[in-house]
């Protein structure tokens, strides 16, 4: 995990009580994005597949190839029930951890859930800019992506916030996120 460091922007003003969870498609920038929403929190930032590298001791890809995405979906639920059931945090998750039925319903129990979402074309073009996705090896990136969202999009809806995230910069997803937030504890107290 990374503690959060000093962000340009004053903290908010959104009362955070339990971990962030930030799913979506891979590409859409939960990580870079929540590494600057814990910053402007104040909050630890980590990282589901950083996590599940060191706990590993390989890279994600490594363990797709030497042993399969199943073996990498069972260690990646273990490493965010740990994450999850720790002090608050926001946490980027990887693009499948919610479809394990376990998982999911550890982040809608003790988490409060982003799903950030973004056009598909945005999406594979930033997929395409480096080879480190086991999932697209020799596929094309956008096809994949739209088969992805298929059966993942109905999934990813239990969000307890939706964020449209796009090609603008990546304070203006987190500007979006915290307004989101805001509203959505706003709701709450209603």
């Amino acid at each position: 995990m990374t503690p959060a460091a000093s962000d340009a922007k004053p903290a908010s003003t959104v009362t955070v009580d339990r971990t962030i969870a930030l799913i979506g498609l891979m590409g859409v920038g939960k990580s870079t994005v929540g590494r600057r929403l814990a910053r402007r929190l104040g909050l630890p930032f980590a990282d589901g597949d950083t996590e599940i590298e060191e706990a590993a001791g390989m890279t994600v890809s490594d363990i797709f190839s030497l042993y399969g995405e199943e073996e990498f979906r069972a260690g990646e639920a273990r490493v965010m029930k740990r994450l999850v059931e720790g002090p608050p945090m926001v946490l980027a998750t990887g693009g499948g951890a919610v479809m394990n039925p376990e998982t999911r319903a550890l982040l809608k129990d003790k988490a409060l859930t982003v799903w950030m979402r973004a056009d598909l074309q945005v999406v594979a073009e930033r997929v395409r800019r480096r080879d480190t996705r086991p999932l697209l090896r020799g596929r094309d990136p956008l096809e994949t992506l739209k088969r992805m969202a298929e059966v993942r999009y109905p999934i990813y809806a239990f969000a307890d916030v939706t964020v449209d995230v796009g090609t603008g910069a990546h304070s203006q997803s987190v500007d979006t996120i915290v307004e989101a937030l805001a509203a959505y504890h706003q709701g709450q107290a209603s």
